[in-house]
C-alpha cells in the first residue's frame, strides 16, 4: 500500500512536496496496520478493494480507514456507525467507495443533466479535482475548495478566449473546505484555524503568507470541516459540527458561530446543528439560513435532512435529541420534546447530504426564482436508493417556503453516481454555478428562454 501511495505522488503534479508524499506513505502504511489490528480479515478485505482503485481514489480509501481505524470515539465501531439500531437493516449501510477524481471534460456527465425548460447546462471548468465551495472574486475569478482528496484552494481565472484556466492557490493545506471573498480578501477556513490572504485577485499565483484569524476551533474530529462566510452585519460567520454521528456534543461543537473579521468577540449563533456545511442571509431580511445533515444509520426512509433558518441568537436545532423537527432520537431523546426546539423551515428529504446553499439575488432567470433558495444535494450513501441533484426552495413574498423542486437533475445514472452536487454559485451575469467534486468539475446554468 505504500509503494501504491509513492505513485500516486506523480498523479497530484509538480506541485506536490516532497512533506506531502511522506504524508501519504505513511498513511497508507498505518492505514494498511491500523486496519489489520481493528478489522481483522474485514480489514484485509477493505485493502484487497482499495487496490482495485486509481491512484487518487486509493490514496483517499486509505485516508478515510486510517481516520476510522484510529479514532478514539469508534473503538469498536467506525464513527458513522455509532448509534444504529440492531436490526440488520441499518447495518447492511456502509460510505460508498468511490472517491472524487478528476474526468477529462469530454467525459463529463455535462449532456446527461437535466434543467427546466429554457435553462442551459454547460461545463465551466474540468480538471478541479475534489471540486467543493466556490466564491466569486470582485474581478469574476472564481475561487473552488477541496476536501480530502485534493486538500487545495483553487482560482479559475478568464482567459482571453473565454474560457477558465485552472490556478492552485493554495496546495497541501488540510480540509480547505470552507473559502469566502470578502474586501478583496479569501479567507479559508481549515478544521483548526481560518486563515486569511489579501488582495487576492492580484496575487493568484504567489498568495504569500496569510493572516491567522482565528485558531482557537477545537481539535479534528469527524464533521470538522468548516463552512464560513460574511454576514450583512461584517462579521465572519462558520460552522462547528458536531463530532461523531450522533452524541451529546460539547459546548464548543454543534454550533453555528460569528465573530469580528479580526477574530475577536466571538458568539453562538445557532446551537443543536449536527453538522452544517452550507448558509447564506436572507437579501431582504438578512436572516441566516442553513443546511443541516441529520444523523445516520437509524433507517433509510428517515431522518430527513434540513434547512433551517435563524431569527433570534443562540437558537437551538435540537440535535441530538430531535431530528427534522418530529423523530425523538431513540438514545438521547428520552424526557425531550420536539417541541423544544426550533423546528425547520423546510424538509430535504432522508439523507438527501444537502451541502451548499445559495439565495438567488439575479434578475435572469424567470420570476419564480427570484429570492429562492438553490441547495446541492450531495446525495446519501445510506438509502436503498441512490440521489443527488440541486433543488430549488421556493419562497412566497414573505419569505415563507412554498415548496421545494428539482432544479438540476441527471446526477444519478441507473442507480450510480454519475456526478455528485457539492456547491451552488450565482454569479454576476445572473448564470448559476455549479460544483461537482465526484468528477472534479463545475458546471454553468444559464436562462436562454423557452
Amino acid at each position: 500500500m505504500a509503494a501504491r501511495a509513492q505513485r500516486s505522488c506523480a498523479h497530484l503534479g509538480t506541485r506536490a512536496t516532497a512533506r506531502s508524499c511522506a504524508w501519504r506513505r505513511a498513511s497508507a502504511e498505518l492505514a494498511s496496520r491500523a486496519t489489520s489490528r481493528r478489522f481483522g480479515d474485514g480489514g484485509r478485505r477493505r485493502r484487497t478493494a482499495i487496490a482495485t482503485l486509481d491512484p487518487i481514489r486509493r490514496l483517499v480509501a486509505a485516508a478515510l480507514l486510517l481516520v476510522a481505524a484510529l479514532s478514539p470515539a469508534a473503538a469498536a465501531e467506525d464513527f458513522w456507525a455509532i448509534g444504529r439500531p440492531p436490526s440488520e437493516s441499518p447495518r447492511r449501510l456502509a460510505p460508498p467507495s468511490v472517491f472524487p477524481a478528476a474526468t477529462a471534460a469530454d467525459e463529463l456527465p455535462t449532456a446527461k443533466l437535466r434543467a427546466p425548460p429554457g435553462f442551459k447546462v454547460e461545463t465551466f471548468a474540468s480538471d478541479v479535482l475534489d471540486a467543493r465551495m466556490l466564491r466569486e472574486g470582485p474581478r469574476g475569478t472564481v475561487f473552488v475548495s477541496s476536501l480530502f482528496v485534493a486538500n487545495r484552494v483553487y482560482a479559475l481565472v478568464k482567459t482571453p478566449a473565454g474560457g477558465r484556466a485552472v490556478h492552485v492557490v493554495l496546495d497541501d493545506t488540510p480540509l480547505p473546505n470552507g473559502i469566502e471573498v470578502s474586501g478583496g480578501a479569501l479567507y479559508v477556513a481549515t478544521p483548526r484555524k481560518i486563515l486569511r490572504f489579501d488582495a487576492i485577485e492580484d496575487r493568484i499565483d504567489r498568495p504569500g503568507e496569510p493572516a491567522v484569524v482565528y485558531d482557537a476551533f477545537p481539535a479534528e474530529s469527524p464533521n470538522s470541516w468548516k463552512a464560513v462566510k460574511v454576514g450583512p452585519d461584517g462579521k465572519l460567520y462558520v460552522t462547528v459540527g458536531s463530532p461523531c454521528n450522533v452524541c451529546r456534543p460539547d459546548d464548543a461543537h454543534g454550533r453555528i458561530l460569528r465573530m469580528n473579521l479580526d477574530g475577536t468577540g466571538v458568539e453562538t449563533v445557532a446551537r443543536g446543528v449536527r453538522f452544517s456545511v452550507g448558509f447564506d442571509f436572507d437579501p431582504t431580511t438578512g436572516d441566516l439560513w442553513f443546511t443541516d445533515n441529520q444523523r445516520d444509520g437509524l433507517t433509510s426512509p428517515e431522518p430527513s435532512d434540513e434547512l433551517n433558518h435563524v431569527t433570534r441568537l443562540g437558537q437551538d436545532f435540537g440535535f441530538p435529541y430531535c431530528h427534522s423537527g418530529l423523530l425523538p432520537d431513540p438514545a438521547f431523546g428520552a424526557g425531550r420534546s420536539c417541541s423544544e426546539f426550533t423546528a425547520p423551515e423546510a424538509l430535504l428529504g432522508p439523507h438527501a447530504a444537502p451541502l451548499g446553499m445559495r439565495f438567488y439575488r439575479g434578475t435572469a432567470f424567470p420570476e419564480k426564482y427570484r429570492n429562492a433558495i438553490f441547495v446541492a444535494r450531495h446525495g446519501p450513501w445510506n438509502r436503498a436508493r441512490k440521489q443527488a441533484d440541486v433543488v430549488a426552495v421556493l419562497r412566497d413574498g414573505m419569505g415563507r417556503v412554498t415548496g421545494v423542486e428539482s432544479f438540476l437533475s441527471g446526477f444519478v445514472q441507473n442507480d450510480e453516481y454519475v456526478g455528485r452536487p457539492v456547491d451552488v454559485q450565482p454569479l454576476s451575469d445572473g448564470s448559476l454555478l455549479v460544483s461537482d467534486d465526484h468528477n472534479g468539475a463545475v458546471y454553468r446554468v444559464s436562462y436562454v428562454g423557452e
